[in-house]
């Protein structure tokens, strides 16, 4: 829990931090784009006018902050008539090029734009007889961009690796008061579960000595009553202790080869009277054979049967309940589905959430709602998970488990 939680931090600042620099140089990249294009399309309007400075030389343009002499030329479109009236470029007359090049910026309708296949921008005039069009080459602003791109891209990871760590340092020191809570909170958990269990295991022989004692009705009936709440508190305590262990990240059995198709159809087997009883039927849609994973049969029993008796609880009167279990290429999917009035959202996210129990819209039933709790702790035991589904149709939960590895 607290390393995901130290995880969740890292990952909310770095992408705070990422949204902040890429706002950051996206606007500086942006500023630097906009005010070369502003400078080249001034220099478009010098030349196209024949601005006294065009012809002193004054052709550059400041990029990153160095003057910049940008080459260019311009021509005057007589009718079909092309002439080169100025520029630095030469033998650009009666040429392929040029008449490509003026074709290229004759299919664009606007006044002014880019011819990308010879990295030209050009600002075209019309002064009725004819017109005149100003070239400007843009190569030094395109490179200029691109290597304002890499650098940028290397300051920001440079940047990001270095907030990496101290996001991480962060996140150790902000949730260092949490985890020692979190280890305080189960270490209390599981001593008073141990505790508990020496008194309880006291109140639950006498009581069952006096449960064989003949007794008046009212005493027979409080000594009844002390043993079916001592039972039950023993069944609470044995659960936290559970909850604790694994908490602890302590493993209860030894895992090995487990036939999940044998353990599903032994409890489906263990709880057909369960349902009967309940006025419920309990039905196997399909159990695939050889289902293999590695793991301990009986916490895998206990997690199917968590499974069972939770929708045997909550299943609709006279309905019946499925299970089915299917092997895919990687996976086992173990589903038990009952019929019923549909979960709400809200308490579907918080159905593993221990002590939880929905309201009586499901039709509560005694428990202390730990069981589901156990059957995800025992699912993430077995590198596996745990979701619920519900719609008007059913609810499920799939216990998803990686196969065996041969």
């Amino acid at each position: 829990m607290i390393r995901r939680l130290r995880l969740q931090v890292v990952a909310v600042c770095m992408l705070l931090v990422t949204a902040v620099l890429g706002g950051a140089f996206f606007f500086m990249y942006a500023s630097s784009r906009d005010n070369i294009r502003d400078s080249t399309q001034e220099l478009l309007r010098r030349v196209v006018v024949r601005d006294p400075r065009v012809d002193r030389g004054q052709t550059g343009i400041m990029i990153g902050g160095d003057q910049v002499q940008l080459p260019y030329f311009t021509v005057e479109v007589w009718g079909n008539t092309v002439y080169v009236t100025g520029g630095t470029y030469s033998d650009l007359e009666n040429t392929d090029t040029l008449r490509e090049i003026l074709q290229s910026c004759m299919e664009q309708e606007r006044e002014t734009g880019n011819i990308p296949a010879y990295n030209l921008r050009y600002l075209r005039v019309n002064s009725g007889f004819f017109q005149r069009i100003a070239f400007v080459d843009v190569s030094m602003e395109t490179a200029s961009l691109q290597s304002m791109i890499r650098s940028t891209l290397q300051i920001g990871a440079a940047a990001l690796l270095v907030l990496l760590g101290i996001s991480v340092l962060l996140a150790r020191l902000v949730t260092r008061p949490v985890g020692r809570a979190w280890n305080q909170q189960r270490q209390f958990l599981s001593d008073a579960s141990h505790e508990l269990k020496t008194p309880l295991t006291v109140i639950l022989s006498n009581a069952e000595l006096l449960d064989g004692v003949p007794l008046d009705e009212r005493p027979a009936r409080w000594a009844d009553n002390i043993l079916s709440e001592a039972r039950q508190m023993r069944s609470l305590v044995e659960e936290m202790l559970t909850l604790a262990r694994a908490d602890s990240l302590v493993r209860t059995g030894v895992f090995s080869e487990v036939s999940l198709s044998d353990a599903a159809t032994d409890c489906a087997l263990l709880f057909e009277p369960v349902a009967f009883d309940a006025g419920k039927s309990l039905g196997c849609e399909g159990i695939d054979p050889d289902v293999l994973v590695t793991g301990d049969a009986d916490r895998l029993k206990q997690a199917i049967s968590v499974l069972l008796d939770n929708a045997i609880k909550y299943g609709a009167e006279g309905t019946s309940i499925s299970l089915a279990l299917r092997k895919t290429d990687r996976q086992a999917r173990l589903q038990v589905a009952n019929q019923g009035p549909p979960i709400p959202p809200e308490q579907l996210r918080r159905l593993f959430e221990r002590f939880y129990r929905a309201d009586a819209s499901r039709g509560e039933q005694s428990g202390f709602g730990l069981g589901l709790s156990i059957a995800q702790s025992i699912a993430a035991e077995h590198k596996g998970t745990l979701r619920a589904e519900s719609d008007e149709a059913s609810t499920r939960f799939i216990l998803t488990l990686p196969l065996l590895r041969k």
